[in-house]
Order: structure tokens, then sequence, then C-alpha cells
């Protein structure tokens, strides 16, 4: 009986293990994934398809997906990630308690904005490129052949305009769809490139790195240059990292080994195809057709699909990033919809998303071809590895596991050689994907340094003096019957809105409690309780959050016995000449409040003004 027992647990874990590698396909993958349809194609606009030529770049693409895609993300990446969350942002709340000295923090908080910036540069890039390619297969179909370029611009629109509306279903709603399609979408992608290697099973030497340095001997900087269209192979790897929040890490590196194994067939099979058709132009969809005629439009339809589920995974990406950075405070807040109740971090953020797809439809409306977005695809996915790698080594060192620090400073460096082979790409509209950075590279450069301007021109209250004040107005005045809550960062330093409150204004309950939401190191866990009484009246209550947890503040509260009548928190009114604190105060006044943030009930919420000079 035990043992039936033990068999049927064994296999239950087995399914959902199953379950959740597909859904990973669905979410994760969907980007690296789809990077045949293009990759290769590219590639030899730079260089001959000569045989010498197919080995080498096979053989960099292979070396590529090993080092930067499983060593960099795969194994040291996701190691450093807590319970299931990852991203530029983590790296930053892992290495900045590490430091000793604030100008090395200031250095730390630079590479996460660049690397966030860079990851929205990328994440406008790739629908635009993978729904575009996806159509433009339309074309080797005989009856779709002299198609106009105006109607596949639209039908990319159209296509574009369906994923973004998807999104408010939720990652977890989305996975279901797009990862038994992915499933199939990789099975495809092996089966063809098993049939080709077969014709030419020599292609299997393409795995040896001799034929890489071979190719670099031979074309020289053209070869250095060519990097920039290789590492097309790896983009989309950064999502590993980034997606870990909606997933969790072991279905992600499991589905990575499915992955690895089906982009390395695929590639070895459509270099097998070259060598025999050297003048193919879409050198995936002709292997197809070539291969299996009667499937090349069900193809064509499961490679739209993939496109697709390659964009939403940029898109989830971006989600996280975002959400990890307004729980840390390095993104001014944004309305969140959360939509998954089992995964704390699956979010959906509607500004972020319709920002986001107003730039993809400019961008297919502006370049029309793939080939020309692809001309400087990837350029901002180098950027945000080397921050990644930059991060990880520095980690590593400061927790003194040296091994691990030397093998992220050499795929550091790997990620540093593609990045500057890569500016190749920025006068041929690389600086598509900077200029597309800059927007929130300067909203994340104004706000930080606003709220840092802001806190040091703040008259805080110390709390000893805010004591003595509070007990001879308390022990004074009558007190209004019930109880009133004070939110405060730092019970040490009471925000102005506090002491204007009941000492300027005269407002001052039978109950008062300062609440305060400390951050922890780790991501996730809350716990709550009151500090202690500090004087007749008057509680501080403490709610200690993980970095990544979503709070309840409402529920948080009434568990805790409190009832509170009133809500008291502070809204700072900025006053100044400066464009640059115009600018903060714009930005500062379209975010929502922290009571907001929080959704307390607004029936309760009172806003006191403090005017600020800046």
């Amino acid at each position: 009986m035990e043992s039936e027992q033990r068999d049927h647990r064994s296999t239950e874990s087995l399914k959902k293990q199953v379950k959740d590698v597909i859904k990973s396909l669905g979410i994760v993958f969907g980007d690296i994934g789809t990077s045949p349809i293009y990759a290769l194609s590219v590639i030899f606009l730079f260089i001959a398809p000569s045989s010498e030529n197919i080995f080498g770049v096979l053989s960099l693409i292979f070396w590529t997906l090993t080092s930067v895609v499983t060593l960099e993300y795969a194994w040291l990446a996701m190691s450093l990630g807590k319970k299931g969350e990852g991203g530029t942002i983590v790296l930053k709340e892992l290495l900045t308690p590490l430091l000793s000295s604030p100008k090395q923090a200031m250095v730390v908080t630079i590479l996460t904005f660049i690397a966030i910036s860079l990851f929205f540069g990328d994440g406008v890039i790739t629908p635009a490129v993978g729904i575009l390619s996806a159509v433009e297969g339309a074309l080797l179909i005989p009856a779709f052949a002299q198609v106009s370029r105006t109607v596949l611009v639209v039908a990319a629109c159209a296509i574009t305009t369906m994923l973004f509306l998807l999104q408010k279903r939720g990652a977890e709603r989305v996975s279901h769809a797009f990862g038994p399609l992915m499933l199939l979408w990789f099975s495809a992608l092996s089966i063809s490139g098993m049939y080709s290697i077969v014709q030419h099973p020599s292609i299997l030497y393409a795995l040896n790195p001799y034929y890489a340095l071979q190719f670099f001997i031979h074309n020289g900087i053209v070869g250095f240059f060519t990097l920039s269209a290789i590492f097309l192979c790896a983009t989309g790897g950064e999502a590993l990292y980034a997606d870990m929040g909606h997933l969790g890490r072991m279905p992600i590196i499991r589905a990575w080994c499915v992955v690895f194994v089906a982009l390395t067939l695929t590639y070895l099979g459509q270099g097998a195809f070259l060598l025999s058709s050297p003048d193919a132009k879409y050198v995936l969809y002709e292997m197809i057709l070539h291969q299996f005629s009667a499937a090349y439009i069900p193809f064509l339809i499961l490679s739209l699909v993939s496109t697709i589920a390659a964009s939403q995974a940029m898109i989830s990406g971006i989600f996280s990033i975002v959400y990890q950075g307004i729980i840390t405070n390095v993104i001014p807040t944004i309305k969140i919809a959360y939509t998954s109740s089992k995964l704390r971090s699956q979010v959906y953020i509607g500004f972020i998303n319709w920002c986001l797809y107003i730039a993809v439809i400019l961008v297919i409306i502006q370049f029309r071809f793939s080939y020309k977005l692809t001309a400087f695809y990837g350029f901002a996915v180098t950027g945000t590895m080397t921050m990644t790698g930059t991060m990880m080594t520095w980690i590593f060192w400061l927790r003194k596991n040296y091994f691990k620090s030397c093998l992220a400073f050499l795929l550091t460096l790997i990620n540093i050689v593609f990045l500057l082979a890569s500016t190749y790409k920025i006068p041929k509209g690389g600086y598509w994907s900077i200029l597309i950075g800059l927007i929130p590279f300067t909203i994340l450069l104004i706000y930080n340094r606003g709220e840092q301007k802001l806190y040091d021109v703040s008259e805080f209250t110390s709390l000893e003096d805010y004591l003595e004040k509070y007990n001879e107005e308390y022990q004074k005045h009558q007190h209004l019957d019930g109880c009133a809550l004070f939110f405060a960062p730092d019970v040490d330093r009471l925000q102005p809105y506090v002491a204007q409150t009941m000492f300027v204004n005269g407002i001052m309950y039978e109950e008062n409690i300062i609440v305060s939401v400390v951050t922890r190191d780790d991501p996730f866990g809350v716990i709550s309780f009151f500090k202690g009484t500090l004087a007749p009246g008057l509680q501080v209550f403490e709610i200690h959050r993980g970095y990544m947890e979503v709070l309840d503040i409402e529920k948080i509260l009434v568990n805790a016995g409190i009832n509170s009548k009133v809500i008291f928190y502070g809204i700072e009114a900025v006053a100044t000449k400066s464009w640059l604190w115009k600018m903060y105060a714009i930005i500062k006044h379209m975010s929502p409040s922290f009571v907001q943030f929080y959704k307390l009930p607004a029936n309760k919420l009172h806003g006191v003004v403090t005017r600020v000079d800046l």
C-alpha cells in the first residue's frame, strides 16, 4: 500500500514537472526559440556561405549558446535567485548590502538603470522583428508571392495588436496556450534539423571549437563584426533570469535543456541544408519547403504563433523588471494588476503594456522589412548581458566564491567582445535601441535623484523631539475618539506631515499608531508586530517584508486587531524653478501614492500636503 502511494506521488510529481516545463516553453523561450527563423539568413548577408564559413558560424553559435546562455544565465545568474525571483534589480538588491561605500552603490545603481533601459529597448524590437519575420514567410507560398509590403505590414500590426490585448489575461493563462504550441515548435525544429543532419552527417564536426577559431583566422575584421549577427542566436537568453519570478528556477532550467538540444539540431540542420543550397535567402523556411513541402503552411502558422510567444516572453520579462523596480523604490509607482493567485510576481502593468504596443507598431511601420530590424537587433541585449555579467562577478567576488567570480568575469569579457562587435549596428539602426532606452533611463535618473533631493531637504522630526512635543500636546488637548494611523518609512526620523497633523492642525486621536514598512534583504516573507508603546496613546506597528513580497496591508492590519478610523499620509507639493525638478514633480504627481498603490480603504484616507522647495 505504501509502495503504491509512493508511486502515485512520484507520478504526480513527474506530471507537475512536465507541466511546469511546458509552461516555461510558453513564457520564457519564445524569443530565443524563434531566432532560427532569421539568424543564419542574416549572418550570411555578412559573409559568403562557403563550407568553411558555415562550419565556423555553426561552431560559434553552439559555443555562444553554451557560454552565454547555459553558463552565464542558466547556471550562474539563476543560482543567485531566491525562491524563484530573478532579474537585474534582484542583482542590485543582492549586491548593494555587500558594498562598502556610497560611491560603489551609486555605480551599481547606474549599471542597473542602464541594464533596465536597454532591456526596454530590446523589448520593443523583439516583437517587431519576430512577427515581421514570420509574416514574410508567406512570400514563399506561390499564392502569396506577389503580396504587397503594405499588406504584410498591416498583418504584422494586426497580430501585434492581438498580442498586447492578450496581456491582461496574465502570464499564467497565456502560458497554457503558448506552452504546448512551443513544444510542438521545438519538436518540428528538431525533426527538421535531424533530417538534414542525416543528409550531411559531417556537419556534426562543427561542434568542434577549432572551426570557430579558423573562422576568425580566415575572415579577420569581417569575422569580428559578424559576431554582431551571430549573437542573434542568444537574444532572449536574458529572459531565463528575468522570468524566474513567473515560474521558478527549476522548470526554466529543465526546459532549457530541451530547448538547447532543439536549437543545436536546427542550427546544424540549417547548416547542412546550406551546404547543398548556398543561395537560400530564408534558410529555415526554404529548408522546410524542400523537406516537407506539404507541411509548409502548417509550419508557417506554427512559426507565427511561436513568434507571438517570443514577444510574450519579452513582455513578461519587462513586467517582472518593472514590478521589482516599483517594490524596491527604483521605479516610480505604477498601477499593477496581479494576475495569479499562486505566483505573487505574475503581474499585468497596463501603462507599460500600451507604451510598448505603441512603440512596436511605430517600429514595424518605420522599418517594414525584418532584415532592416535584424541589422540592429541584439545590440541592447549584449549591453544588458554585459551589465549582468559585471554585477554577477562583483557579487561572487564579495561572497568569496572566487571560482564563480572568475568564470563570470570570463563570460563578461565574452559579452564585451559581442558588445564591441555590435557597435557596427549603431549607425545601421542600433541607435533606435539607444533612443528607446534613453526614455526609461532619463525617467529613472530624474526620479531617483529627485527622491534623494527630496529626502535631503525635508524637515524630518527626530523621534526624541517628536515624543517631547507629543506628550505635551496629548496631555493638554482633548482627543478624538478612535484610532488614527500614520505611515512612516523611518520611525526614528518622522516625516513632516506627522507633526503637522498633530501639532499644527491639532488633530490627535485617542489612539495613534505609526505604521512602518521595513524591506528586508531576502525576497519573500512577511512578519508584522507591535514594536512597543512610545507614549500614552502612541504605538509603533512594524511590517517586515521581503523585497519581492506583495503586501495586503489592510489584511495585515485587520489580523493585528487594528481597526483604524482614519489613515493619514503625506503628500509632498514640490515648488521649484528648476526644469529638472519640475520634471521630477510631474513624475511624482503621476505616480500613485503609497496608500493608493496598496489599495488602502479610500473612505479612511486623508492626505496631508507639505510644500517642499527644490
